[in-house]
């Protein structure tokens, strides 16, 4: 017999399924649980609801016999002359090793429904409906209190405390104890949860996507783990003089110098590099070390520098500007790595040019003056405009000039010719029959315009100005219509005859 079927039959007093009767003179193995025999009260449960929970879970096992058969006779002399005597100062059960039921069969039967109280409550109404409650006391049943009946009555009891160890056992198997770090401030929490995500949830920890959590939100936790959490500081960079925001998980400003993979040797921050970022963020100024290159007075001045504009640079380097010198890049604009700038040497001086500023003519009507007669009453004149400059030379080499004003140092005057607007007349009486092609081809080759080599004379018929004017003529009489000129002639034949053409008078009657 095995030791589980001799405990089994132990605890049924030699009754139950598949239990042999006692053999006369047979001894049993001592009863384990006979400790328990002198615990005495059993709490708030009682005996009899522990007893009738036991035959609630136990009642679909039993032979289908056993709800009628009357209880047997208990043998107690066959127990009590090896059962132990439990000392009287024992009160408690002890609870450092777990009770395991008697029954192979029970040992995965799940609690009831509703709990212990539900359990108890279904357990004394089957064992009413049986039959099987008895509130005798164990006297009066037949037995004594530290015989089998009372082993038997301790076996539910045995269950209920393995079941609750074995909660117990549960629940230490899921607590884990982790270790949490956000931003620096380490601390060690317990949990149930499964993973991080879990973990972040239950402690009101929220992520934001420029957050850091190692391991990932997704990773299953385990006892001893560590979570790290850095939360993420807006960064207004100005790097070289570009801007620009960036975030990081770095707290101090060489942390994130080191994320940004800014190299900070040789370079100008704005702030400490042991400064702490706050969540709000800072503004970072950075000009990390460059190399530039200066051409001044025909020689190459190279500097290392983390200066913000070519103007400081310059001055790191020993190159100074005098007057109107500058570079060929910006003074103030921001020096660039490898950048090559030329000085520039410029000496300039001021020129001053006079021109002439042409007149214009105004024409006006005469009546007075026949059509086709225009007479110059006033000679334009020219003015004068005074011009300024600007010549300048760099680096030696002179530069267009530059104008810098100008000005009117005297108004031209207009030139005013009135044009004729008098209708010609179509002859004069006693001339017109001569033959005047005749006349104006000796005196002047037939040209209206013709002028003599002294100037004196000019016209078709060579007519001086003042006898010209004298006829009514305006101006001078080359300048006269060839119609007017063969009239104001016709007009001084009929005062004087042919005698102001003394050589070429005859051919008006040839």
């Amino acid at each position: 017999m095995t030791q589980s079927q001799g405990s089994h039959r132990v605890a049924h007093g030699g009754y139950g399924p598949a239990a042999e009767p006692p053999r006369a003179g047979a001894v049993e193995a001592p009863d384990p649980y006979g400790r328990y025999a002198s615990y005495g009260a059993y709490g708030e449960y009682g005996p009899y609801d522990i007893y009738e929970t036991y035959n609630g879970y136990e009642r679909h096992d039993l032979h289908p016999a056993y709800d009628t058969a009357p209880a047997p006779q208990e043998a107690p002399d066959a127990y009590e002359a090896w059962q132990p005597q439990a000392p009287a100062a024992q009160a408690r059960v002890p609870h450092q090793t777990p009770l395991v039921p008697l029954r192979d069969d029970l040992a995965d039967i799940p609690p009831p429904p509703g709990g212990r109280a539900a359990a108890r409550r279904a357990a004394r109404g089957t064992a009413h409906r049986r039959g099987v409650v008895d509130r005798r006391g164990p006297a009066a049943r037949g037995g004594t209190a530290d015989g089998p009946e009372a082993r038997r009555r301790l076996l539910p009891q045995a269950l209920v405390v393995a079941f609750l160890a074995g909660g117990t056992a549960a629940f230490i198997a899921h607590d884990k104890a982790v270790r949490i770090d956000v931003d620096g401030e380490p601390r060690t929490l317990h949990t149930f949860a499964g993973d991080v995500g879990g973990l972040l949830a239950d402690e009101d920890v929220e992520i934001g996507e420029h957050d850091l959590v190692q391991p990932a939100a997704d990773a299953e936790l385990a006892s001893g783990d560590e979570i790290v959490i850095r939360y993420g500081r807006p960064v207004r960079l100005t790097l070289d003089g570009e801007h620009r925001q960036v975030w990081t998980t770095a707290d101090t400003v060489a942390g994130a110098l080191r994320q940004f993979g800014v190299r900070a040797e040789g370079a100008h921050l704005s702030a400490a590099r042991s400064q702490r970022i706050g969540r709000n963020g800072i503004d970072l100024d950075v000009r990390t070390e460059r190399s530039v290159v200066f051409v001044a007075d025909g020689r190459e001045h190279t500097v290392r520098t983390n200066a913000a504009t070519v103007r400081e640079a310059l001055d790191q380097a020993g190159i100074a500007l005098h007057g109107e010198d500058t570079t060929s890049v910006a003074p103030e604009s921001f020096p660039r790595d490898g950048q090559t700038v030329s000085v520039l040497r410029i000496t300039g001086a001021e020129k001053v040019r006079e021109v002439t500023v042409p007149f214009d003519t105004v024409k006006k009507a005469d009546p007075t003056v026949f059509k086709g007669t225009e007479t110059v009453v006033q000679q334009g004149h020219p003015g004068v405009r005074r011009l300024t400059y600007e010549v300048r030379t760099v680096n030696g080499v002179q530069q267009k000039p530059k104008l810098l004003g100008s000005e009117i140092v005297r108004e031209p005057q207009d030139r005013v010719v009135h044009v004729g607007t008098k209708p010609m007349p179509t002859g004069v009486d006693g001339a017109d029959h001569l033959n005047w092609d005749a006349l104006a081809q000796c005196e002047a080759g037939g040209r209206a315009d013709a002028v003599d080599a002294s100037g004196t004379y000019g016209g078709l018929y060579q007519f001086d100005t003042g006898t010209w004017q004298g006829l009514g003529g305006s101006g001078r009489p080359q300048d006269a219509p060839a119609r007017e000129q063969t009239y104001r002639a016709k007009k001084l034949y009929i005062s004087r005859g042919a005698s102001p053409w003394p050589v070429c008078g005859r051919r008006l009657h040839g």
